[in-house]
């Protein structure tokens, strides 16, 4: 399957209707949260346009055969932004979006966490901050090994890749020359304890994968035409693995739980839930009327 013929099975989205998945994303994470009275809001609004992109316009994946062989391969590598992932999935059709309410149930199959074993769609279980990245990098390397075409995406947090197992999942990927794979770092500035630049600095980002033997590309994770240009250009890489650098908003969407650290690991009370729905919903609903 070349390049170009990827993704000839599924309905090419607009850029208005991937925003609007993305709100829809937004809005299904916030209310799973609440409704589970605990969770990562933060981290999951930030990379829900990301997601959106990936899910609904460049994965060759099929929600009705989710152990399919030739599927693309995604691993969230920061395991607590789960509700992102559950609500892309939900929304893509692998689930019902009533599971939703259910999060962090004992009723449930959705655990704070991803679940490759009981959630149809999650490749990897998560959780473990820095590991994620490895597991992708073993998908990529079976890939080559097994002669197949489908490529490896990953989602890693600014304030993960303070964990070693990153940087040693980085050279191994480039000895490989992994050019199957893909990640995202997902830069919202923001992790548990305050800034990342304060708690454990990490830039120059760019600079540090290049000295990796990555191919580096820097973006504003909020713009679409640069979200799916980057992909477009990872596609194109050969003999190196891409990282997309991407610039984001922490709790993007919510006015009050944007770029505070604050709602890294918390749910909405009562009151902000509705604040949000509000927000949210008047989102969707300007997007549905372009």
């Amino acid at each position: 399957m070349s390049i170009n013929e990827r993704n000839d099975e599924m309905e090419k989205l607009s850029e208005r209707e991937l925003r609007l998945m993305a709100a829809k994303g937004r809005l299904l994470a916030v209310d799973a949260i609440h409704e589970a009275k605990s969770g990562h809001p933060g981290g999951s609004l930030s990379c829900m346009d990301i997601m959106s992109v990936l899910y609904f316009d460049e994965m060759n994946i099929k929600p009705e055969d989710p152990r399919w062989e030739d599927r693309d391969r995604f691993v969230l590598s920061k395991g607590h932004c789960a509700p992102a992932l559950y609500a892309m999935l939900a929304l893509r059709g692998f689930f019902p979006q009533e599971d939703l309410k259910l999060l962090r149930s004992i009723k449930s199959h959705l655990s704070g966490h991803p679940d490759m074993v009981n959630v149809k769609g999650v490749d990897m279980s998560t959780g473990s901050l820095g590991q994620g990245l490895s597991a992708a990098v073993g998908m990529a390397v079976s890939a080559k090994l097994r002669g197949k075409s489908y490529r490896t995406y990953a989602l890693c947090g600014d304030g993960e890749i303070d964990e070693g197992q990153i940087w040693e999942a980085a050279m191994a990927a480039a000895k490989w020359q992994l050019d199957n794979l893909c990640a995202f770092v997902d830069v919202n500035g923001l992790q548990i304890d305050g800034k990342t630049s304060d708690v454990m600095p990490s830039e120059p980002l760019d600079d540090k994968f290049r000295a990796f033997n990555w191919h580096v590309i820097k973006i504003d994770g909020h713009d679409y035409s640069a979200i799916r240009e980057a992909l477009r250009e990872a596609r194109e890489v050969k003999g190196q693995p891409t990282v997309i650098i991407a610039a984001t908003t922490k709790g993007k969407g919510v006015s009050y739980m944007e770029d505070q650290a604050g709602w890294h690991g918390k749910a909405p009370n009562d009151e902000q839930y509705e604040i949000a729905v509000n927000e949210l919903n008047a989102q969707i609903k300007e997007l549905e009327a372009e």
